[in-house]
């Protein structure tokens, strides 16, 4: 029997990081989560780093760049649900094995993981615009905001303005004023500061530390 696939997941927030570690644990026999990274670069070599996109700048690929670079990494696997055209053609540039939507179930998630591993490159269909809910978690979630709602959230929280939301998400700011507005309605708030000071005390702050052996892995 083959060993299990060893992945590494990137991104700033452990909520969500976990959220994918703890969807895959049914796989362990196929897919082993090897560390968690929040704001921290690789330690162990890993087949796939499996970059999630939550709260990132998606506009700009350096911190995709720098996985596709590290030794660490043999393949890099963008995890998102934003399929722009443009957000495509640049990570395929950069060098990226795979691009996979978050509306991906975890048994169709394993399988196009072992398909990037076994030497495929993987680009999942672009997702209908009435998504169902993805798997995984994100902050917020229990306060009833959606993925995207707690990305603007987060951006928020991390100083960008509107204009700034606006360029990274590729959205378009009359869509990114309407995420705020319906944002400061779910958690209650009426000002960007208090936005802000509900960001900092629940969770929407990046965190910066690795999880080694999830779960008893390597």
């Amino acid at each position: 029997m083959p060993s299990p696939i060893l992945v590494a997941l990137v991104d700033d927030y452990d909520v969500v990081l976990t959220g994918i570690a703890s969807m895959l644990d049914s796989y362990r026999d196929r897919v082993l989560v090897a560390e968690i990274d929040a704001n921290e670069p690789l330690s162990d070599t890993v087949d796939i780093a499996l970059y999630d996109s939550f709260a990132q700048p998606e506009s700009d690929h350096e911190e995709i760049d720098v996985l596709v670079k590290s030794p660490r990494a043999r393949r890099v696997v963008v995890y998102t649900w934003n399929f722009h055209p443009d957000l495509v053609q640049e990570a395929e540039r950069a060098g990226v094995d795979g691009y996979l939507s978050k509306t991906l179930n975890a048994d169709d998630l394993v399988a196009a993981l072992e398909a990037v591993h076994s030497g495929e490159h993987v680009v999942s269909p672009a997702p209908p615009r009435a998504r169902r809910v993805p798997p995984g978690d994100w902050p917020g979630r229990a306060e009833g905001l959606t993925e995207r709602e707690a990305e603007i959230l987060a951006l928020i929280t991390q100083g960008k303005s509107n204009a700034d939301i606006a360029r990274l998400t590729y959205l378009s700011p009359n869509t990114v004023k309407s995420y705020i507005r319906a944002v400061y309605r779910k958690i209650d708030v009426e000002s960007r500061t208090q936005a802000v000071l509900h960001g900092v005390a629940n969770g929407f702050s990046p965190d910066h530390h690795r999880i080694d052996h999830w779960r008893g892995g390597p």
